[in-house]
């Protein structure tokens, strides 16, 4: 399916239209044994609210794969979920390390399986004005964890 038909925003102006000034995106993903089934988890928070406004979530699982694919699935999955809000900005928040370090460019991608996965995460990022992406502990990316385990377990 392309991407209109899945309700993403192409690139261009329409991906610019107003919209929310920032949302934060959660994501996480795992496998059981590595490789083993995987699962994915995300949530897009609009955090201009308080409590934060949970606008979108993803849960799901995602077959065989490793854990670092299924981090980045993670992440692409909450990224095309945040999408069609518009927002100027963007934050990721993910726990893992890898993940976060080579989208800073601090690490290279040497893993084929995960360098179109990158690309497409930085295709996404592009789409915004602003970008930060940041490693949080487990402790606190909770949310998606349990999306994670809940989609796994439901299996």
């Amino acid at each position: 399916m392309s991407g209109a038909e899945q309700g993403r925003l192409p690139l261009g102006d329409e991906a610019r239209a107003p919209g929310r000034d920032l949302v934060v995106v959660y994501c996480d993903g795992g496998a059981r044994g590595n490789p083993g089934p995987a699962a994915i988890g995300a949530v897009v928070l609009d955090p201009s609210t308080r409590p934060p406004t949970e606008l979108a979530v993803v849960s799901e699982r995602i077959g065989i794969a490793t854990n670092n694919v299924a981090e980045y699935r993670a992440l692409v999955a909450g990224l095309e979920a945040a999408a069609p809000f518009r927002a100027r900005r963007v934050a990721v928040r993910a726990d893992s390390e890898l993940l976060v370090r080579q989208l800073e460019g601090r690490y290279r991608v040497r893993n084929e399986r995960l360098r179109p996965l990158f690309d497409r995460a930085r295709a996404l990022l592009a789409r915004y004005d602003e970008v930060d992406v940041a490693h949080v502990p487990r402790e606190r990316n909770t949310v998606a964890d349990a999306l994670v385990n809940a989609a796994l377990d439901a299996g």
